[in-house]
């Protein structure tokens, strides 16, 4: 009888604790529900930015803006947007925010910022048998790109004599196009071609040059008063020393220090 009023107590104590923590879980959860919505626009762009399993956005930016957000007293809400129309939809109001892996080089003036949180590179990448080795290399050559992302411009620059320069409107078809055979080339972020190739078994080469390496920010409309994007940056940035930043990007990267090296940006 002895051990059966044990084994009955310790059920009851852990029905008791079971209890106690939906209480903690449901009253925690009560109280993110009520706190002001932040609206993140998106797009699709691992591992920064994706639907996990269960059909939730997930990834690198998700989970620093989640945390940061959440220290200044705000709930995050991702959205996703048609990129070519992502400056329209910030000053129209109908999202607070970008952040998807955004590179700030070029667009200081377009809108506010809080970063560069993230430092990354712009490169080209290649089926692994390709006889490009170098930028040099691309000439006359078709190269992929998504529309209004860093590569295109920097390619429509003039800089490397490309034969043709293929724009697309998703990111995803410009691996497509290089596994097929339809371009040469791509370019994107490093990171995003890496996930692509770790998620699809793909066989491409990126090239050691890059074509440039970029600060990685979060932007707000110009005419944003809030002043909150001057509170993301001062929270992204105890965040990144603090370790959390380093913790986040290391669930989805290797290496995560390197991604942290933003001080090189004298933006």
């Amino acid at each position: 009888m002895k051990g059966k009023r044990i084994i009955t107590s310790l059920l009851s104590l852990s029905l008791l604790v079971c209890l106690l923590s939906g209480c903690k879980t449901s009253d925690l959860e009560s109280d993110e529900s009520n706190l002001p919505v932040i609206t993140l626009g998106s797009d699709n762009y691992p591992p920064y930015n994706y639907l996990n399993e269960d059909g939730n956005p997930t990834g690198i930016d998700v989970d620093l803006a989640t945390e940061a957000f959440k220290r200044l007293g705000y709930r995050v809400e991702v959205v996703y947007i048609d990129w070519e129309k992502n400056k329209e939809l910030l000053e129209s109001g109908k999202i607070d925010c970008i952040m998807a892996c955004f590179s700030m080089e070029g667009r200081l003036n377009d809108y506010k910022w809080a970063g560069p949180y993230i430092a990354s590179r712009q490169v080209i990448a290649v089926n692994k048998d390709s006889d490009i080795y170098a930028l040099d290399d691309l000439k006359g050559k078709n190269v992929a790109v998504q529309s209004t992302t860093k590569p295109e411009g920097i390619l429509l620059e003039g800089n490397y004599d490309v034969g043709n320069l293929i724009s697309l409107n998703h990111r995803e078809l410009i691996f497509t196009f290089l596994q097929k055979g339809y371009v040469d080339a791509i370019g994107a972020h490093e990171e995003s071609i890496i996930q692509y190739m770790k998620d699809y078994n793909a066989n491409f080469r990126i090239l050691e040059e890059p074509l440039m390496k970029v600060g990685v920010g979060v932007a707000f409309s110009k005419n944003d008063k809030r002043n909150l994007c001057e509170k993301l940056d001062q929270t992204l940035n105890k965040m990144r020393k603090d370790g959390t930043s380093k913790k986040i990007i290391g669930k989805y990267l290797s290496n995560p220090e390197k991604y942290l090296e933003v001080d090189d940006f004298a933006y």
